[in-house]
C-alpha cells in the first residue's frame, strides 16, 4: 500500500514539473516571438520606418507589396494597421491604405513559419509544423487574390467602411492596453536582452537579438514537444480539443478571444504550431483557429482609431473598419465556400512535403515570400514610377 502510494506520489510530482516546463517552454515562444520582432523593429527603425516605407505607396499593387514587406520587417500586422490608421488620418488616401492592410495580413505570419522551422530535425513533426503554419499564408493569399481585384474595381471596403464609420464617429475612445498581459512578462526581459548588447553596433545588435530569438525558438519547441508526448494524454487532450478541435465555430471563436487578449495573431498562432508538430492536433484542426486570429488581431487597430479626433477621426476609423470587415469577408467566402475552403489547407499540406524533402526550400520560401520578392517589386516599380 505504502509503495502504491509512493509511485502515485512519485507521478504526480512528475506530472507537475512536466507541466511547469511545458508552461517554461510556453513563455520561452513568447520571448522568442518578442525577440524577433523587436530584433525587426530595432533594425528597421519601428513604426517610423514602416512610415517611411508606405511613402513609396503610389499604387494598389505596390501599397500590398509594402504592407507585406513592412509588417514581415515590423513583426506585427496590428502595429502596422495602426501605422497606417494614422497616416490615412493624416492625409493617405484610403484606396492606397486597404491594399496596404492585406498586404498586413500576409506579412504577419512570418512568425508561425519561423517557428515551424523549429521542428526541422524531425521530418514527420516539420511537415505538420509546416503546413499549419503555412495553412494561414495561403489562406491570406487567397484573400487577396479574391479580393484586391473586387476592391479595385468596385471599392466595396471603401464604401461599406465609409458608411460604418460616419454611424460611429461619436463613439468613446477606448484602449487595450490593460488587457494586454503579454508585453508585462516579455518586455523586461527583452529590455534587459538588447541593454547587453547595446555594446555593439545598433545593426549587429538587432541581428544578434533575432538570432538569439531564433535559436531560442529552437530550443523551446524542441523541450515542448518532449514534454507534450507526455502530458497529452486523458483529460488534458479532452480540454485542449473542446476548445479548439469540437468544431469550425468554437475554433474561430478561440482564436479570435485569445488574439484579442494577447494583441498579436503571431503570438496566438505560433503557439499552435508546436501542438501540430508533436501531433497533439492536426493542420486541418487549428485551420479554424488561425482563422479566429486574423479576425481578432484587428481589435488593436479599431480601439486605437477610435481614439482620433479631428477632421482625419473618420477615416482613421474606416481604415480600422476595413481590416475587420476583409477578414470577416475572407472567412465568410474561403471558409465559408466548400470549394475554396480546403484550398489552403491542401496548398499547405503539398508544400510541408516538399519542403520535409529538402529543407533548403523552407528557407527560401521564408526569404522570397516575405523580404526578396516584395522588396525587389517595390524596387523596379518606385524605380519606374
Amino acid at each position: 500500500m505504502t509503495d502504491t502510494a509512493e509511485q502515485l506520489t512519485q507521478s504526480t510530482q512528475k506530472r507537475i514539473l512536466s507541466w511547469l516546463i511545458l508552461l517554461g517552454g510556453i513563455y520561452a515562444i513568447l520571448l522568442s516571438v518578442g525577440m524577433v520582432g523587436s530584433g525587426f523593429k530595432w533594425a528597421s527603425g519601428g513604426s517610423e520606418g514602416a512610415k517611411e516605407l508606405f511613402e513609396f505607396a503610389t499604387n494598389p499593387f505596390l501599397a500590398l507589396l509594402i504592407g507585406t514587406l513592412a509588417t514581415a520587417l515590423v513583426q506585427s500586422s496590428s502595429t502596422v494597421t495602426s501605422v497606417v490608421v494614422g497616416l490615412v488620418a493624416g492625409g493617405l488616401p484610403v484606396s492606397i491604405a486597404i491594399p496596404m492592410v492585406m498586404g498586413a495580413n500576409i506579412g504577419t505570419t512570418i512568425t508561425n513559419t519561423l517557428v515551424s522551422l523549429g521542428h526541422v530535425r524531425k521530418k514527420s513533426e516539420f511537415r505538420r509544423a509546416f503546413a499549419a503554419a503555412t495553412v494561414h499564408d495561403f489562406f491570406n493569399l487567397m484573400c487577396v487574390a479574391i479580393f484586391l481585384p473586387l476592391e479595385i474595381i468596385f471599392g466595396f471596403l471603401e464604401k461599406a467602411s465609409a458608411y460604418v464609420s460616419s454611424h460611429l464617429i461619436g463613439a468613446d475612445s477606448m484602449s487595450m492596453k490593460g488587457f494586454n498581459f503579454i508585453k508585462p512578462i516579455t518586455k523586461p526581459v527583452i529590455s534587459e536582452i538588447k541593454s547587453l548588447l547595446g555594446v555593439l553596433p545598433e545593426k549587429v545588435a538587432a541581428i544578434t537579438l533575432i538570432v538569439l530569438g531564433i535559436v531560442l525558438i529552437f530550443v523551446a519547441i524542441t523541450l515542448i514537444g518532449r514534454v507534450l508526448r507526455n502530458l497529452m494524454v486523458g483529460r488534458a487532450k479532452q480540454l485542449l480539443h473542446a476548445a479548439i478541435g469540437r468544431g469550425p465555430i468554437t475554433g474561430i471563436g478561440s482564436g479570435a478571444l485569445v488574439t484579442v487578449l494577447v494583441q498579436s495573431s503571431s503570438t496566438t498562432t505560433s503557439l499552435m504550431v508546436p501542438l501540430v508538430g508533436s501531433g497533439v492536433f492536426k493542420p486541418r484542426d487549428i485551420y479554424p483557429f488561425t482563422l479566429g486570429a486574423n479576425i481578432g488581431t484587428t481589435i488593436t487597430a479599431l480601439l486605437a482609431a477610435t481614439a482620433l479626433s479631428g477632421p482625419g477621426a473618420i477615416v482613421g476609423l474606416q481604415i480600422a473598419l476595413v481590416h475587420l470587415m476583409y477578414n470577416l469577408s475572407g472567412v465568410l467566402v474561403i471558409f465559408g465556400l466548400p470549394f475554396l475552403r480546403e484550398i489552403p489547407l491542401k496548398a499547405a499540406e503539398r508544400l510541408a512535403e516538399v519542403a520535409t524533402k529538402r529543407h533548403s526550400l523552407a528557407a527560401l520560401y521564408v526569404l522570397s515570400v516575405f523580404f526578396l520578392f516584395p522588396a525587389l517589386c517595390v524596387f523596379i516599380m518606385s524605380s519606374f514610377s
